[in-house]
């Protein structure tokens, strides 16, 4: 059997709070909120002196304002964000060339065999940290374990400016107290279902047989199983092609769905644009997502036979998913969005339809 692979997460502490708290002494301490002001805006980050109010990034702005009304509001400024996250990179590469970035903050990386000769993973997540508070006076955490999914939860465990090993032997008892929350995928909705059986913690997920879960959850059953004991074999994929490209806008007001073609059309060609980039690379899905007013999320798409081939047909394809939404014609929505799913190779795909049957 191969030797198990040395995985380490590396997560940037309270990534653009960090930033604009080292780049202006002022906000040092204080709680300092990354978000537009305004009854659209959504939170960015938070400092962890805003965290401790409840303040979380994806909420609403105003939300933050009412559980920290001393709150500093900072509005982003994503250029400057990404020229760190290139610095913090760079720092990576010195050490390996398996890097996958999830976000501008956070990056695994496989670092079985390592580019400085460092013993073991524990001492590259140490090398790079120091590295990143060195040259860029920002903190990071990290966790490092078998696999990804493992070092993705044990980054979390010093949070902040901490890292925490998982090794081979200690995987089943490490999982074993956890919320099942904690694994990927299993979102609220699955939460209750596996609440319903008794199972809470992944402790109580690996008493139950595969079979079991099989039967009532189908092919998700098998994962269910697998990550109750520890186990992810996805690799760290260093070159991870595209596989959505999407645009998306919130409105100053809430509009009925009608009023919202000009906005698809919009978001359609920013959507377009992005998929024209990727050369010998097509999508084959269009998907269209809205916000009602009261936050609840839709989302519809559509897998024609060939892929589009202009932006009038996927703007088209697009006002068609819109007349699926079966909400009541009351209904406001908050935000829009269009995008493109499921690329594939020009080489990859079935061959276009003849025009004219002889």
């Amino acid at each position: 059997m191969a030797p198990p692979r040395k995985i380490v997460h590396v997560d940037m502490d309270a990534f653009y709070a960090s930033v604009e708290q080292r780049d202006d002494p002022s906000l040092r301490g204080k709680p300092v909120v990354v978000a537009w002001r305004g009854a659209r805006s959504v939170v960015c980050a938070a400092s962890y002196e805003a965290r401790k109010f409840g303040v979380r990034s994806a909420m609403p702005a105003l939300r933050a304002e009412k559980l920290c009304p001393q709150a500093i509001f900072v509005p982003p400024d994503f250029a400057r964000y990404k020229a760190v996250s290139r610095q913090v990179r760079a720092i990576f590469a010195r050490h390996t060339d398996l890097i996958e970035p999830l976000s501008l903050d956070e990056a695994y990386l496989d670092v079985t065999e390592n580019k400085t000769g460092l013993a073991s993973a524990t001492a590259v997540a140490e090398a790079i940290r120091a590295a990143i508070r060195e040259e860029t006076a920002l903190t990071a955490s990290a966790g490092i374990a078998p696999n990804k999914f493992l070092a993705k939860i044990a980054s979390d465990w010093r949070k902040p400016d901490g890292q925490f090993v998982v090794k081979p032997a200690q995987v089943l008892a490490f999982l074993a107290p956890l919320p099942v929350g904690k694994l990927p995928g299993v979102g609220k909705v699955m939460e209750a279902k596996l609440a319903t059986l008794g199972i809470r913690t992944v402790g109580q997920l690996r008493e139950h047989g595969l079979h079991e879960l099989e039967r009532r959850f189908g092919r998700w059953g098998r994962r269910l199983h697998e990550l109750s004991r520890g186990i992810d074999e996805h690799p760290v994929e260093s070159e991870r092609p595209t596989t959505q490209v999407s645009a998306e806008d919130t409105f100053e007001r809430d509009l009925p769905l009608e009023q919202t073609t000009d906005a698809i059309e919009r978001l359609a060609a920013k959507a377009w644009a992005a998929a024209s980039r990727e050369g010998d690379r097509s999508g084959r899905t269009v998907v269209l997502k809205l916000k009602t007013a009261d936050f609840r999320i839709l989302t519809r798409s559509l897998t024609p036979t060939s892929p589009p081939t202009s932006l009038a047909q996927v703007v088209a394809i697009a006002l068609e998913l819109r007349t699926r939404v079966e909400l009541p014609a009351r209904t406001r929505y908050r935000l829009v969005g269009v995008g493109l799913a499921n690329f594939r190779r020009h080489d990859e795909l079935p061959p276009q339809p003849e025009l004219f049957a002889p």
